[in-house]
């Protein structure tokens, strides 16, 4: 079966140029393009593709934006971030939006034909240059981690955490990270057992109180 695509990116030529290379991958069909993100959303709900392959940077919402909102109401089509930006703010936010993919715009055509492939078995793909720095930065913040008062949390236990600082509700949590409810209550009770809490209003004011926030900045609401 052939893996239907939807490019997205406000250049025409980089449009094209996506598709003479993907279109050239015997499973691999581009059934639509977009130049906004608005535009994609529209088409995604028109199409019905599989993976969405998408630039950061759009005119009106960003591509981050419209990846939080396609895989809120299209979590069967992936999404696949090709930026010429490489930041560990982007690359965090892409991940907490539900991207299953990051390739910077610069490597070969290969590193993103494998990612949409990946991205089509609902695995998380990253080109050489993204994987490094992610690597490296995941080491400081586990290392970090080692030595705060957050001790033995994951990253998706302390971004629970903030949230839960934030007064979120498992709700609006699993929004946000888009993670089931039922999810979000087992990270709940995991990081209660943790830190030897006794109930969510402690949680939030122990983290309030040893600056969770200082620790993960990158978590938006």
């Amino acid at each position: 079966m052939r893996t239907r695509l939807l490019l997205v990116d406000d250049h025409e030529v980089v449009r094209l140029g996506l598709r003479t290379l993907l279109e050239a991958e015997p499973d691999m069909e581009v059934v639509a393009e977009a130049g906004t993100a608005d535009e994609a959303l529209e088409k995604v709900a028109r199409y019905r593709p599989d993976v969405v392959v998408m630039d950061v940077r759009l005119p009106g919402k960003s591509g981050l934006e419209a990846c939080r909102l396609i895989r809120q109401q299209h979590p069967t089509t992936q999404v696949v971030i090709l930026t010429s930006y490489l930041s560990e703010e982007f690359v965090s936010h892409a991940l907490r939006v539900g991207a299953a993919g990051y390739v910077l715009k610069e490597v070969g055509g290969t590193e993103l034909v494998n990612a949409i492939r990946s991205a089509r078995e609902g695995q998380v793909a990253f080109d050489p240059h993204t994987a490094s720095q992610m690597v490296a930065r995941l080491r400081k913040l586990e290392a970090h981690i080692e030595e705060s008062a957050f001790k033995g949390l994951s990253r998706r236990e302390m971004e629970v955490l903030v949230l839960i600082s934030r007064g979120k509700s498992n709700r609006e949590i699993a929004q946000t990270l888009s993670l089931s409810e039922g999810t979000v209550r087992n990270y709940v009770s995991a990081i209660i057992e943790k830190l030897g809490m006794r109930n969510r209003i402690e949680l939030a004011t122990y983290a309030v109180r040893h600056h969770i926030s200082e620790w993960m900045p990158d978590v938006e609401d």
